[in-house]
């Protein structure tokens, strides 16, 4: 009710002002105390990319001819949604043939240069599960709410797959670590887009910075840039709401999310105007545009101060319930583009080795097809890491047996019980950004049921 309460303040408040300016330089940037040696090899990234709706895995990576099965299995399950096999982008693990989806180009490229690496059958687990412990139906060793939008992405973001939670794993890893970043007054969080519950945590609240030259009033009260309607009117005004005392806990609290807002967005509008970035990334996508000023942002890190930061980019679409080849190959395009451009744009800025991006879905989807010429809420699916630490080249976890109805599928329609759980996923990740061991359970509270607490995709 506190939350609901402050968005009705803070929405009603800005009816009287029309837009917020941006400052452009900064005043007080003098004030920001940059590590001496920020960035260099002891500055890292995580790059979160939800893929909002459900990712179709049996359509991004396709079995071909492995020692457990072969293409034909995967057609006879996929019906009308099968990939031809000559359309189909060869990559290899092992002896192993797969193929991807013929709209994943450029993460093909990296895979086979080794700067990507795909997790199979990755979602929410309490537990290690099997089928008959599925169909056991036990309450206490599942995940609440299976294929649900808001619940499982929730839980994606959260990493509590049975409970509730007011924090994020990306938001938690970013309290353990705050001390890599203490010389800074801007968060070690940016957000591109709408963030769910990943970008919060018990101290650490991040920066919303949308991919344009206005950043929106929105999460944690970000202020929105656009110098050209500012005006001196305008600008007294919001001060004057900014330092407004009238006693109220609920009306001080909302200054201070607003006067903390205009002071980011001053901040990293002044940096971001000079920016340049010589990669090119493709027009007309918004992921694109997404990374790009992920790239900006991580190009001023030694002025921010920061050695450590978390960003969460979303890109919608994924829920494909009907009419699925061709949405699905213009979301994947996409999606390969954006990522093979951010991709050199860290090798331009020479932190491609410093740079982890991950892909997450809040589940994957039926290998038969819906009635509709789409697919139907799953559990697990397929994702890709890439970076320049990656070990990349291979497929971890247990890639999934296709045969309906089979020891992995929950049902009959190939909705794929999980081999690996999103705690393992986002351990390895936190391990690799520089968490102790000893900190994980209070990341990833159920980590300590598998056996494998963290994988060996990143080096």
């Amino acid at each position: 009710m506190l939350i609901r309460s402050r968005r009705e303040f803070l929405k009603n408040s800005l009816k009287s002002i029309t837009a917020l300016g941006a400052a452009g330089a900064m005043a007080k940037f003098g004030e920001i105390n940059a590590f001496a040696s920020g960035g260099g090899p002891e500055y890292q990234a995580l790059v979160c990319i939800f893929l909002l709706g459900g990712n179709d895995g049996h359509n991004t990576v396709i079995p071909i001819s492995t020692e457990r099965q072969n293409y034909e299995l995967y057609q006879k399950g996929r019906q009308s949604l099968a990939l031809t096999q000559s359309s189909l982008l060869p990559i290899n693990h092992g002896r192993d043939a797969y193929g991807l989806h013929p709209g994943l180009a450029d993460l093909q490229k990296l895979y086979i240069q080794g700067k990507a690496g795909i997790l199979a059958n990755v979602g929410m687990l309490v537990q290690p599960m099997t089928r008959s412990g599925f169909q056991a139906n036990n309450s206490a060793r599942m995940p609440v709410a299976l294929f649900s939008h808001s619940d499982q992405a929730s839980q994606w973001q959260s990493g509590v797959p049975n409970g509730i939670s007011s924090t994020g794993w990306g938001g938690r890893i970013a309290d353990v670590l705050q001390s890599q970043n203490s010389g800074s007054s801007f968060p070690s969080l940016a957000i591109t887009s709408s963030c769910g519950i990943f970008c919060t945590g018990q101290q650490v609240l991040p920066a919303t910075i949308p991919p344009a030259e206005t950043l929106s009033a929105r999460g944690t009260g970000m202020a929105t840039l656009d110098a050209a309607r500012r005006t001196p009117a305008i600008a007294e005004a919001m001060q004057q709401l900014l330092t407004f005392d009238n006693g109220l806990q609920l009306v001080q609290a909302d200054n201070s999310i607003m006067e903390r807002g205009e002071r980011y967005a001053n901040t990293i509008t002044g940096l971001l105007a000079n920016v340049s970035i010589g990669t090119p990334f493709p027009e007309k996508n918004k992921l694109a545009a997404q990374l790009q000023t992920v790239a900006k942002i991580i190009s001023v890190r030694k002025q921010l101060g920061l050695k450590r930061q978390i960003f969460f980019c979303e890109m919608g679409g994924f829920d494909t319930h009907t009419d699925q080849l061709a949405d699905h190959a213009n979301l994947l395009t996409n999606l390969s583009q954006a990522v093979g451009a951010f991709y050199k744009a860290t090798e331009e800025l020479s932190v491609a080795e410093q740079v982890t991006t991950f892909t997450a879905s809040e589940f994957g989807r039926t290998l038969s097809p819906s009635s509709r010429a789409g697919s139907d809420h799953a559990w697990g699916g397929h994702h890709f890491v890439i970076g320049g630490t990656v070990q990349g080249g291979k497929i971890y976890g247990e890639f999934p047996h296709l045969a309906l109805g089979g020891d992995q599928d929950a049902f009959s329609r190939g909705t794929l019980i999980p081999t690996t759980a999103v705690a393992q996923y986002g351990a390895t990740l936190a391990q690799w950004f520089g968490v102790d061991m000893s900190k994980m359970p209070g990341i990833f509270p159920n980590i300590q049921n598998f056996a494998s607490p963290t994988l060996k995709f990143l080096g």
